[in-house]
């Protein structure tokens, strides 16, 4: 059994008004459990509105969400309950920070689902472990700490409440290049760790490609799905529909237009620091 399966959704903004827009129009989609899922498009293309229906933040205008079968709008109950197994952590998670100190933000969620003083914080403790934040910050207020420690302690809040399904919407945005991948790789062995699934929602090729799967939407529907590497070969529609390859791609291509003998699907950095260093030893290329 899936663990989302999406039948025919839609949502029309404003119905039956001059201002009438249809924002997701028959999608079907199917996530499965313990992946990583890219979904990419450009803007406007319905992945926000897309994203809120998965937990219940937008009821369809029509259409279903079923999670591990069951329709996630059959009851209040049923929206209510799926909101503490679909975690969403919105672009920007920083600005909603309220709690006096960093420790308390972080449990905000399991408290709300009234679990034990100990097993809340052993989630709290074990969410700030996987992003990375320090104990000595446990007591700060966020609003004290860097950007970045306090994207990590938006997204720790999300990841103590244990989700099966965790979506994230642009999480590195306006971050520098390290902290890019610092962050990602840090959700990656979450997601390892916990056999979780994970949706990411991205304008960022480089991290699209270290994707098990990727979603490509464009007015609403699903244009392309499948592997990066399947993707990826249809670079002329993706350029059609507003995005791009990967960095990685473009260098590969500029290298093989230099002489190396570079082999095709490279589209993430290892990918390419693989393919150079093998011609490097087989004397192919410089060391």
């Amino acid at each position: 059994m899936p663990l989302m399966e999406i039948r025919s959704l839609t949502h029309t903004y404003s119905a039956g008004t001059p201002f009438e827009k249809i924002a997701v129009d028959g999608l079907d989609l199917t996530l499965e459990e313990g992946r990583t899922v890219g979904l990419i498009g450009h803007t406007g293309s319905g992945k926000s509105t897309l994203i809120q229906h998965m937990n219940a933040l937008l009821k369809p205008t029509s259409g279903a969400v079923l999670f591990r079968g069951e329709d996630i709008f059959a009851s209040k109950e049923s929206m209510r309950d799926v909101r503490f197994k679909v975690g969403l952590v919105f672009q920007y998670p920083e600005y909603q920070l309220f709690e006096e100190t960093v420790l308390a933000d972080i449990s905000f969620g399991p408290k709300n689902r009234k679990l034990e003083p100990a097993e809340i914080e052993r989630r709290a403790r074990e969410a700030a472990a996987f992003v990375g934040l320090a104990e000595e910050t446990f007591e700060k207020s966020p609003l004290d700490l860097s950007g970045g420690q306090k994207r990590r302690v938006a997204i720790a809040g999300v990841l103590a409440m244990e989700p099966e399904l965790l979506i994230l919407d642009e999480p590195s945005a306006g971050l520098d290049p390290a902290g890019r991948e610092d962050l990602l790789e840090k959700l990656f062995a979450w997601r390892k760790a916990r056999n979780a699934t994970i949706l990411l929602v991205t304008h960022d090729m480089s991290a699209a490609a270290r994707c098990d799967e990727l979603v490509v939407l464009d007015r609403g529907r699903v244009a392309l799905q499948g592997t990066p590497s399947e993707v990826f070969t249809h670079a002329k529609m993706l350029q059609n529909l507003g995005l791009d390859l990967p960095e990685a791609a473009h260098i590969a291509l500029l290298l093989r237009e230099r002489g190396l003998a570079l082999p095709d699907g490279i589209y993430t950095v290892p990918q390419l620091r693989d393919a150079v260093l093998a011609l490097a030893g087989k004397g192919g290329a410089p060391c």
